[in-house]
């Protein structure tokens, strides 16, 4: 089976690339190995890059906002970066919201964002 998705620790952030042909199993691994690496790193927050996604549905929608409760859980901030606009309509046709998901155009902002937030530390922790 191929990776589902990349996983690096950069600065106290996880940065997660979702790649384009995820299963809904490979989604639900990828949210068991996620909480792992936030609580083995201590990680400050996650960054998940969905802009490899042409098309989410109800079932990756609803992973992605447990993803967010579980890092919140772990203490870790989390970011769903690059979505493109019809991902966004899709999800709104569909009634998911995702008010809990963070969201940033790019990575970048993203990152910012995070470092305004927790500024008195170096990893990015308060």
């Amino acid at each position: 089976m191929m990776n589902p998705a990349s996983i690096y620790l950069v600065e106290g952030i996880l940065l997660v690339s979702i790649r384009q042909d995820v299963t809904d199993t490979d989604i639900i691994d990828l949210q068991d190995v996620l909480a792992g690496r936030i609580a083995e790193t201590g990680a400050a927050g996650v960054v998940i890059d969905i802009s490899e996604l042409e098309i989410v549905d109800t079932f990756v929608g609803r992973v992605l906002a447990q993803v967010t409760g579980i890092a919140r859980l772990l203490d870790a901030e989390t970011f769903v970066v690059g979505m493109r606009p019809a991902v966004a309509m899709t999800l709104v046709e569909l009634g998911m919201y995702l008010p809990e998901n963070r969201t940033a155009l790019t990575l970048t902002h993203a990152l910012e964002i995070m470092k305004r937030a927790r500024p008195g530390d170096p990893d990015g922790r308060a």
